[in-house]
């Protein structure tokens, strides 16, 4: 049974800053169609954070993914969903170092489901220092602020 990876690629950042950043929403284990399923629901349900205030959205369906193009006042913000089939993984166990008689079990990732939740839209990511500490602070750039 193949392991699939939903995988979202949005922009973030600002100006000089804007670059593409990718994340695993979920793995689906199964049929590539119930990934496919499982990858509308999601590119449905997705809302971002730019724009503001969104005055089109159309998603179109590509090959094994979907492209979500929302218009805003000034610009278009477009987010690209993929479903890819999981080949390997470093932080995979091995069968040597999984524990149980049952070896498949361990190594199983949960099958998502239609009955699920849609999941809540990804925080805008903060570049942030080596300790954590956010570069720019959140209120740098606030126009609602005196």
């Amino acid at each position: 049974m193949a392991t699939w990876g939903l995988i979202l690629e949005t922009t973030v950042g600002l100006g000089e800053r804007k670059h593409i950043e990718a994340y695993v929403m979920v793995h689906v284990e199964g049929e590539r169609e119930a990934a496919l399923a499982e990858l509308e629901r999601r590119a449905r349900a997705y809302t971002p954070e730019h724009p503001r205030s969104p005055k089109r959205r159309r998603l179109f369906r590509d090959g094994d993914g979907f492209l979500l193009v929302v218009d805003g006042a000034w610009q278009s913000h477009a987010t690209r969903f993929s479903a890819v089939e999981l080949l390997d993984d470093t932080d995979r166990p091995t069968p040597a170092e999984r524990v149980g008689d049952e070896p498949a079990e361990a190594e199983a990732l949960p099958a998502a489901t239609p009955e699920s939740p849609p999941p809540p839209s990804l925080p805008p990511l903060v570049e942030r220092d080596e300790d954590g500490v956010p570069v720019k602070p959140a209120w740098l750039g606030r126009t609602d602020l005196p």
